[in-house]
Formats: C-alpha cells, structure tokens, sequence
C-alpha cells in the first residue's frame, strides 16, 4: 500500500481544505511530521483511518459531529479524500461523516447522512471509475485488499511506541490480548470453547446416565425392600467411575435374595391353604348342630305360646256366630237409622224457620202461614205500576245530567274556538313567509352546488398533483439508486469475465482427462495443466454476476419507466388544476389548504342552503294542517250553536215528564223512601212465610217414617232371636271386625300346625339332647385360617412381582450401562482434548492454552524479525528473544526476554533504559508490522508512521535508528516520523509541517532543500 494524496477538509483542527503530496513526501523514502502541541499532527493519521475505515483509532473514535472542525464555516462541509495504490490498484476514497448542515430552506440545521465514494483509475483510458457508493462495501473491499482489520492497520502502518514500550513490559496475559487481536487468533480460542463445551456436554450427558442408573439403583432398593440386601445399598454420586459395575453387582445379589424369598412364600402357602380346609369344616358342622337346636327351641316357645291364647280363640268363635245371626236384623236396623237422622233434620230446620217469624206467628200451623203468604203476595202485585214510574223517574234524572255535562262542554268548546280563530290571520302570515322562505333556500342551495363539485373536482386534482410531485421525488432517487447498483452490477460482471478470461487456462486445463484430446491443441497428453489461482473465477460465477447485471438492468429500466410515468401523471394533474380553475375564483396552481378553505367556505353555505330547503315540505305541511284546522273550528262553532238550541226544548220536555210521574211516585211509597223498598220487605216477609210453612210439613212427614221404622226393626230381631233391637245392633260386626276375627282363627290354626311340623323334623329332637354348639368359635377359627391363607397368597404374589420387577429392572440397568460405555469414553477422549488445549491437563507440561500456543509460535517470529533492527541499532549488543518458561504457579507461552552480548545473560524486556526500551520497542513494530503482513496475505505496506519516542535517544543511537529506517527505502517503503525532536528537523530534509492558528491549523509541505509551501 503506498500512500498518494490526502486531502481534508474540516476535519478536526482543519477548518479549510488541506492537501498532503505523499508521493513528493515518499520520495525521500524518510519524512517528518512536526509541529507544535495541539496543532493536529495526529489529525493527519486519523484522517488516512478514516478514509480508509471510516473510523478513526482507538480511543480517538467518536461521531462524526465531533470530528467536523469548529473553524469550518457552517456551509463547508466534512470530507476526506484518499488517493492510494494498493494490490497494483489505484483507487480514491472520499468519505464524509455524518454531520449538521444549515437547511436549505428556513433556518436552523438537518443532519446529513455520511457519505462514501470509491473509485479507480483506469491506466487503459486515463480516467476514474466509480466502483461503489456502500460504506459497507467499501469498507470489505479495502478490508480486503489490504488484509487487516483496522486495528491490525493501526498497529502496523501507524506504529504507537508507547503501545509496544507497554508491550515490552507487558504480562503474558496483556501481549496475548495484543497478540490476538493483531493475528486474529479467535479461532483457536474457539476450538478451546469448542473442546470446553463439548467436553461438559459429554460430562452432563455421563452424568445423566449415572443418574439414571442411580434411580433405577433407589428403584431397584424400594423394590427390595425386607431383604438382606438393602442393608448394603449402592452409594455413589454421577459421573464416579466404577458405578455402573456396583449398581449390576448390587442387582445381582438382591434377584437372587428376592428368588429365595419366594420360594419360602409357596410352601407357607401351600400349608395355610390345608389348615384353612379343616377350619372350614368344622365351622360348618358346628354352624349346622346350632342351626337344629335353635329351630326346636323356637318350636317348643311357640307351642306354649299357642296355649296361652286359647280363650282368646273360643271368643272369637262366639262372636262370629252372633253376628252371623245380626246379619238378618241389618236392613231394618239401617233403615230406623236412616229415619232418625231425617227425622233429627226436619226438627232442626222447623226450629230455625219460626225462630225467623214474628213471636205471634212462631207456633202457627202450615195452613195458616200459607192464608198470611197468600196476603202479601196481593199487596206485593199492586206495587208494579209504581216502579215502573220509579225507574222511569231515574231514567229521567239521568238524562237531565247528561243535558247538563253536554252543555257544559259546548260553551268550553264556544269559547276555545273563539279564542282560537281570533288568532288566525297572523299566525297563517306566519306559516306562508316560512315556505316562501324554505323556496328561495332551494333555489340558492342549487346554485351554489353547480359551484361546489367543479371546486372539489379541483381540489382533487390539486392533492393528486402534490401527491404525485412527491411520488416524483422518491422515482428520481429509486431511479438513481437503480442506476448505481446497475452500474456497479455491470462492473462487477466486467471484472469477474476478466479474471475469467486471464484464467481460462486452468479453467480449460479442469476439464482435462488422460488420454482425451485437448480442446485447445489437440493433445492426448497433459503433463503440466495450468493450476487455479486463488483469485480464479468459474464460469458460474460470471453467469451469476451477469444475471445480477441484467437483473439490475431491467429494474433500471423499470425505474425509468416508472420516473417517466409519473412525470407524465404530474403535468396532467397540473393541468386539470389548471383548466378547472378557469372558471374559478382563482387561477394557476393554488395551494391544496386555498382550495380546501374555499371548498370548506362554499360547502359550509351550501349546507345551510340545503338545510333551510330541505323544510319546505315540513313548511307547507304545517300551512295546510294549519287551514284544515281553522275549517274544523268553524265547522265545531256552528254545531255547538246548533246544539245548544236543540237542548233547550229536550230539557222542558223532561221537566214535564218528572211532574206527571211524582203523584203516582207518591202513592206508591207510602211510609217508605222508595217504592223499590216498600217492595222489597214484602218480597222478604213472603220468602219467610214459604219457608217456615215448608219446614212444618217436612218435619210432620219425617216424624210418621220414624214410627214406621221402629215397629219394622222390633218385629225383625225377634225373628232373629233376639229379645230386644239393641241386642241384636250390639251383636252385629261391621266388615272389618268380621274379617279381624276370622284373621286370628286362621293365624292361630296355622301357627298350629307350623308347630307340629318343626317339632317332627328329623334330628331336631336328637340335637336338642345334645350339648350347646359353639359356631362363633368355629368360625373365629375359621377366620383366622383365611386370613393367613391370604396373607400367605399376598406374601408369594409379592415376592414374585418383586423377583420380576427387580428382573426388569436389571434389564434396564444392563441396558442403561452398554449405552453410557460409548459415552463415557467419549467424555475421556474429548476431557483429555480440552485439558490439554486449556493448560489444565498434567500432560500439559507447560500449562499452555492452545491460543497461546499459536501465539508464542508468532511471538517467535516477531522476536526474530525485531532482532535483525534491534542487533543494528544496538551496534549487536542487543537481541529478543521469545521464553515459554512459566513465571511461578502462572501459565507459560508468552516471555519476552533481551539478550545482552555484552554479558551473555538473558534478561526481561522491562529492566532496559528508556532510550533502549524505545529502540527496542521501535525494532519489535518494525518486526511486528512484517509478520502481521506476511500473515495478512504479504499486501506491502509501503508507507509506515511512527509516532514519538525518539527524544530519549543519544545522538549515536539515534543515528543508527535513523540508519535502520533509512534502509526501509531498500525495499521501496517510506516511513514517516512524527516527533517534536528539534534535531530531527536537520536531519530529515522531507518534512510536513502542521502550523496552528485561532482559525484553524494548515499543513506545509518541504521536500529536500526546498523551502515550505501551502
């Protein structure tokens, strides 16, 4: 990489544009870099940083606000312009942070986005060509190209001496970060992650399986349990060697226990079911002897029983042979009863008529009654004419008050329709002046809506145009985004079918096979096929790069079409704004808010136009209801007047009828208030009189069927033979009392004979002579011999299942240990890789991590590229060496140590001066900046800085500095120093000076005995 030109503009103390010529610089292959504090000499650095990365180093990075200089004037914006060779490329970079910017309409600041350009020149044509427009881009191809990361770039082309004096005095553990992030070491961390990991996966996957023999081990116990066995369980913790053998033992033993177990259990069955059999029996004898005794004990009580209830039996007999003969007195009997009760009734109903009756009617005969009803039935006959005058009288009151409400309805009728159509004439006025106003709304709304809809035509139009002016804005961009990916697209292409093209060889030489003829010169014979190169491109990958071309090329073409249309749509709808403003209030290209105030304005008044229109049918309506109403008023006016004559001569015809019907009212009351009565207490006296007559003759006839019933019933029980009626009625059984006796008769003659039965059963009377039997005892016995046979059957069936649930699971833990042997080899073979990749292993002699390994292996190198500087600088005295020797209980792999040759002792990096430690500090980043680029893919570097350190340098050292320096332009490089050191100033002709000033620090430029220039 060989530096050109770097301009900057506002960047840091840069207010205006500054331009470094590299080439003029590098051309004494030694320059510096100087200037006073502050003034910006680290600027400079940070800028190629940033041109190249688009960040500036360590802890130097920041926004792109604070980057922008406070000298710049607000309109000058940020920018960085690298011009480079690298990889035989020569490329410009122009990058700019994002920063404020005063916007361009109104006051105040918008942020503008950082930008980025890259582009190439092109020898052939002599001119730039833009690659990409990315930051992402851009920053993989410089990535790339020069094969560091930034901060591998900062360590190795922008050298910090204070950094590798840190180095030199640096613990293991503070170079090994260094180290690893220049040499990009992660992947070997990641194997020690890896092995890690896979080494705790294979030690959780052990563990569970040890857990798993561990339970079916507690399973295997609990299943055991009451054997001798389990006195000795399996103790053990997962992942312990040997658990799996001591779980299988264990499991052995206690099967075999669990078997023996069993087998005791089948003969403690085999007697308990024999002692069960012979219990059985006896219970059943003993059961049977009780069963006889008791049935002729309970015969001999119930005998004794049945002789007690002798007298009882030979009473019940007499009865039924009394009532047999009352049968025949029962119709007589039941027929004086019925008359006795008739007789009993009529009494009382007789007694309660006369006690209704006057006292000197109360002992009147019925004939008598009869003459007095008779009477008052005549007198009740003479009444009828009176009340129908009565009712009459009332039908006439009736009228009169219905005359009476009625006329007082029509004079209320008379006055409200007075009072109402006095009112008339201004209230119709009224009623008109709202329809005609209601007409003149309608006019007006219909006016104003030919005005409304070529309005909101327009204002349609009007946001359709800045819609569409917006749609045009974000066409241009897509069409300008289209065209650069198309471009880039197309350049990508053209570059892979190049290096397509200038490997082609290999390409062809792929397809070659022995003894078939070559495509290109025809021979059977291919000794030296031309191989790959890295960088060589398949013809699928043109192809892929093509179709992205063409694909970007017709989205471009899409884009454009489409920017295309939308200008077209744009100039129509100015247009129709245009032609629709015509006969509008106003012309031109008014705003959307003009229109949509005057579109609001109109509407507004359209609305009340519309709405004071839409009452005219209410309006009309109320006029006509309004006259309909007058015409009922008049016409109710005019019919009340007619009635109110007609009620006059109605009510002296009343009056005349009431005067004819009072003389013969009169006669007919009497004493009384009303005829009605009068009538009624002679309708009451008669009612009394019927009654009181019918009761005397009901209770004359009850009386004779009484003396009748009683000689029927004396002549019967005589026949009968009994003495008196009373004998035979007490004699006589209802149904019920017959059928309870006949019950007990019957109830006794069996039990009778039950009796006899029992006591004649075979072997009853021999088992009465026999002792008491004792069957609760019997089937105590009994009991108990069931009980153990059962226990005895539980203890074999648990014993089985126990032998076959402990087989079981033997099974599994046999099964369970052929699967965890794989595994827990694998878990030795991966634990061993990682103790050995993390230092922990005891084979690990030197307790090296495998990233420290590879590290040593490059701090090696770096050791041995720094001592061919630092022998010269040192005039041979010094030489650096790498120590993998541990320092205590700590790790190994990374020590540092300087070879003193004027002593021959090895001693540590930290013990030397401070002059020495900057020369060897200055030799190991020359060393370093050589190995980083080897491993970086060998992309020279031929433009170094390094910053400071030399004023603690003698004028010999520094001379023989300055020689190692001065012999990088052996190899094309050149290095610039920046320092404050005033002798370094006559010493290197080619300088760049940075002057500060309050408006901002410049760059001047002396190359050889040149004098300074801007």
């Amino acid at each position: 990489m060989r530096l050109h030109r770097l301009e900057i503009t506002a960047f840091g103390p840069f207010g205006t544009t500054q331009t470094v010529d590299f080439d003029t610089l590098s051309a004494a292959g030694l320059f510096l870099l100087h200037g006073p504090t502050g003034a910006g000499k680290t600027s400079v650095l940070d800028a190629v940083c940033f041109a190249l990365y688009g960040s500036v180093p360590g802890a130097r990075q920041t926004s792109g606000s604070t980057l922008r200089s406070d000298h710049a004037p607000v309109d000058t914006l940020t920018e960085v312009l690298l011009d480079l060779t690298v990889g035989g490329r020569r490329l410009e970079i122009r990058r700019s942070p994002a920063q404020p910017r005063p916007k361009k309409r109104g006051g105040g600041f918008t942020t503008e986005k950082a930008q980025s350009t890259l582009r190439e020149y092109d020898p052939a044509t002599r001119a730039w060509t833009g690659l990409s427009r990315s930051h992402q881009e851009i920053g993989e191809e410089i990535t790339q190209l020069l094969g560091m990361s930034r901060d591998q770039f900062c360590q190795v082309a922008l050298l910090p001496q204070g950094d590798f004096a840190r180095f030199l005095r640096a613990d293991a553990e503070a170079r090994g970060k260094l180290l690893g992030r220049l040499f990009d070491t992660r992947r070997f961390a990641a194997v020690e992650e890896r092995l890690a990991e896979l080494r705790r996966a294979a030690a959780h996957r052990v563990e569970e399986g040890d857990a798993r023999l561990l339970a079916l081990a507690h399973r295997m116990a609990q299943a055991a349990e009451g054997l001798p066995a389990t006195r000795t369980p399996v103790d053990g913790k997962p992942g312990e060697p040997g658990l799996a053998d001591a779980v299988l033992g264990w499991g052995a033993v206690a099967r075999t226990e669990a078997r023996e177990a069993a087998d005791i259990a089948g003969v403690r069955l085999a007697a308990a079911e024999r002692a069960e059999e012979l219990a059985r029996a006896a219970a059943a004898e003993a059961r049977d002897l009780a069963a006889r005794q008791a049935r002729h004990a309970e015969a001999v009580r119930r005998r004794e029983a049945l002789a007690a209830r002798v007298p009882e039996r030979d009473r019940d007999r007499r009865a039924l042979d009394l009532a047999l003969k009352a049968e025949r007195v029962a119709p007589a009997l039941a027929l004086r009863h019925a008359a006795a009760r008739e007789h009993a009734a009529a009494l009382d109903d007789r007694d309660a008529a006369r006690a209704e009756l006057p006292p000197e009617l109360a002992e009147s005969g019925a004939e008598h009654l009869s003459t007095l009803e008779n009477r008052l039935r005549e007198q009740l006959g003479g009444l009828a004419a009176a009340r129908r005058a009565e009712a009459r009288a009332a039908e006439l009151a009736a009228e009169r008050a219905l005359l009476d409400r009625e006329a007082r309805a029509d004079e209320e009728a008379l006055q409200e329709a007075a009072g109402w159509l006095a009112d008339w004439e201004p209230r119709r006025a009224a009623l008109q002046q709202a329809v005609d106003a209601a007409q003149e709304a309608a006019a007006r709304a219909e006016q104003l809506a030919g005005r409304l809809e070529p309005l909101r035509l327009r204002l349609a139009a009007a946001r359709r145009r800045d819609a569409l002016a917006e749609d045009l804005a974000r066409a241009e961009e897509r069409y300008a985004t289209a065209r650069e990916v198309r471009n880039t697209a197309h350049e990508t292409w053209l570059d892979l079918k190049s290096r397509r093209l200038r490997g082609i060889a290999a390409e062809l030489a792929a397809t070659l096979t022995d003894g078939d003829p070559c495509q290109v010169c025809g021979s059977t014979s291919h000794p030296a096929p031309t191989a790959p190169t890295a960088d060589h491109v398949d013809r699928a990958a043109e192809e892929a790069a093509y179709a992205r071309y063409t694909e970007a090329d017709e989205r471009g073409r899409a884009a454009e079409r489409t920017l295309a249309g939308t200008r077209e749509a744009l100039a129509a709808a100015r247009d129709e704004v245009r032609s629709l403003g015509a006969s509008g209030p106003s012309d031109g290209q008014p705003t959307v808010a003009e229109l949509a105030e005057e579109a609001a304005e109109l509407a507004a008044r359209h609305a009340d136009a519309h709405a004071l229109a839409g009452r005219t049918h209410a309006a009309r309506e109320a006029l006509a209801r309004a006259e309909r109403e007058h015409e009922e008023r008049v016409t109710a006016q005019r019919d009340a007047e007619r009635r109110v004559a007609a009620r006059t001569s109605h009510r002296e015809g009343l009056e005349r009828q009431r005067a004819e019907l009072a003389e013969e009212l009169a006669r007919g009351r009497g004493t009384f208030a009303t005829v009605a009565e009068h009538a009624g207490l002679l309708e009451r006296r008669i009612a009394l009189l019927v009654g009181a007559a019918g009761a005397v003759r009901a209770e004359e006839l009850a009386a004779d069927r009484l003396k009748k019933a009683d000689a029927q019933l004396a002549d019967a029980a005589y026949r009968a033979g009994f003495p008196t009626p009373a004998e035979a009625s007490a004699a006589l059984l209802d149904e019920h009392g017959r059928r309870a006796c006949q019950h007990r008769l019957d109830v006794w003659q069996a039990e009778a004979a039950t009796v006899a039965d029992r006591l004649a059963e075979p072997g009853v009377a021999e088992a009465a002579a026999l002792p008491p039997a004792d069957p609760a005892g019997a089937e105590a016995a009994h009991a108990a011999a069931e009980r153990a046979l059962r226990a005895a059957g539980a203890a074999l069936t648990a014993a089985r299942e126990r032998v076959t649930g402990l087989a079981a699971l033997a099974r599994q833990a046999e099964a369970e240990a052929r699967r965890l042997g794989p595994l827990r080899a694998e878990h030795d073979r991966v634990a061993r890789l990682a103790g050995l990749t993390a230092g922990t292993s005891a084979e690990n002699e030197r307790r090296m991590r495998l990233e420290s390994y590879v590290l040593a292996a490059r701090l090696e190198q770096v050791a041995a590229a720094a001592s061919a500087r630092l022998q010269r600088m040192s005039s041979g005295r010094y030489t650096l060496v790498h120590s993998d020797a541990r320092a205590g209980a700590r790790r190994s792999g990374l020590g540092l140590h300087v070879v003193d040759a004027w002593t021959g002792n090895e001693r540590d990096t930290a013990t030397l001066s401070g002059g020495e430690t900057f020369f060897a500090s200055l030799a190991l980043a020359l060393g370093l900046a050589d190995v980083v680029t080897d491993e970086a893919g060998g992309v020279r570097l031929d433009t170094l800085f390094i910053d400071e350190g030399f004023g603690s340098l003698d004028d010999q050292t520094l001379d023989e500095v300055l020689d190692v320096l001065d012999s990088l332009r052996e190899r094309d490089r050149s290095v610039g120093i920046v320092s404050h050191v005033a002798d370094l100033r006559r010493r290197i002709p080619a300088q760049l000076e940075v002057a500060k000033d309050r408006h901002g620090s410049s760059v001047r430029l002396r190359a050889g005995g040149d004098g300074l220039s801007d």
